[in-house]
């Protein structure tokens, strides 16, 4: 008797010991997790896009002639007018070129004047037949070979002034040294780049952009171009003037150039700028790719109730992933709330203790 007496008090006690422990499994947990509230993008901006400013046009001057270069009178940055002398070649053996064209030249004239006179003396005589006519064809003939040596010896010389002119490196048009190649004192080969002279007056903006995006770039997208040493100096692109056809071999980019109207005073030569681009999108709606997850197949996020403080799984379209984030275009709105991490430890109706992207902890909103 005593045994099932004691028996019967142990069994009373583990009653509700049991009760308390199935009451406590049947409440769910409270889950701290991570979320955001949502933004609907219309709007989607690329870049920035490193550039420079440079000039449409630009010349790499050198020399007609073989020669050694005895002066350079302009280095990077300066500025030259029409006409300015930007270089010289030792002129020595074209000016002894000069002067035995001018002693041809005097030469030749000096013997046309004697074919001259000798034609004015024979003519009469060969009138009145004292000349036979034979004789003066001769005469007449030697006058006309006179005159065609004149007019070479002419020809030749203006060849020798001009090989001495080329001696004398000029600008052809006002404009900016953008780049020197040769010392003073070094031997040159015709064609030889000297310097490059750029044109300031017409500017645009040069950026390189990856492979892909360059093959969608149309005349009128919008361009935002901010100056890299003055965030307040910016402008617009007037449109895409051109895009490289090839692409480099390394970074795989292409060079894309932007026409600029009326560039303020701080768009100099060569300064650096970073390029944005906007273009409209349909609604979309950018998300850590660890909000998401899967469930039959079909990509799915938590969606928390502001009120009730629960979440609730919903079907979602993601459109695109890239670098960690996806892009949602259908099943959520804006302003709601969705589980970022955490998101495989949650089941339907559970309770939820949030805190958003900064790790501010509070209640869903």
């Amino acid at each position: 008797m005593m045994r099932r007496r004691t028996g019967l008090w142990v069994l009373a006690l583990m009653v509700p010991l049991a009760a308390c422990k199935e009451d406590k499994e049947a409440a769910p947990p409270i889950r701290p997790v991570l979320s955001v509230k949502t933004e609907v993008r219309t709007t989607d901006t690329l870049g920035p896009f490193a550039g420079s400013i440079q000039p449409r046009y630009s010349t790499d001057f050198s020399f007609r002639l073989f020669g050694r270069m005895v002066a350079r009178l302009v280095n990077i940055g300066s500025i030259v007018k029409q006409g300015d002398e930007i270089a010289a070649l030792d002129p020595a053996v074209q000016s002894i070129l000069v002067r035995n064209a001018e002693a041809a030249v005097a030469g030749a004239e000096a013997q046309l004047a004697n074919t001259q006179a000798e034609e004015s003396r024979q003519r009469p005589l060969v009138e009145r037949n004292i000349t036979p006519q034979a004789q003066f064809d001769l005469i007449v003939q030697n006058r006309e070979t006179a005159a065609a040596n004149l007019t070479r010896a002419k020809a030749s010389l203006r060849r020798a002034q001009d090989a001495l002119s080329f001696t004398q490196l000029r600008a052809d048009f006002a404009g900016v040294v953008t780049g020197v190649y040769i010392d003073a004192g070094r031997v040159v080969n015709a064609g030889q780049r000297i310097v490059t002279i750029a044109r300031p007056d017409v500017r645009e903006a040069v950026i390189a952009v990856p492979n892909a995006l360059a093959d969608t770039l149309a005349a009128g997208d919008p361009f935002d171009i901010v100056v890299d040493l003055d965030q307040t100096v910016n402008m617009k692109a007037t449109a895409v003037r051109g895009v490289d056809p090839t692409a480099d071999p390394i970074t795989r980019t292409r060079i894309v150039f932007l026409t600029l109207t009326d560039p303020p005073p701080p768009f100099r030569l060569g300064i650096t700028i970073s390029v944005t681009m906007t273009k409209p999108v349909p609604p979309r709606v950018d998300l850590p790719a660890t909000a998401l997850f899967e469930q039959n197949g079909k990509p799915q996020v938590w969606i928390v109730d502001p009120t009730s403080k629960t979440v609730s799984p919903r079907e979602v379209t993601v459109e695109a992933r890239d670098d960690g984030m996806v892009t949602v275009t259908a099943g959520i709105k804006a302003g709601e709330r969705v589980v970022t991490v955490g998101v495989h430890s949650l089941t339907p109706g559970q309770t939820v203790k949030i805190a958003d992207a900064a790790g501010q902890r509070g209640s869903a909103k």
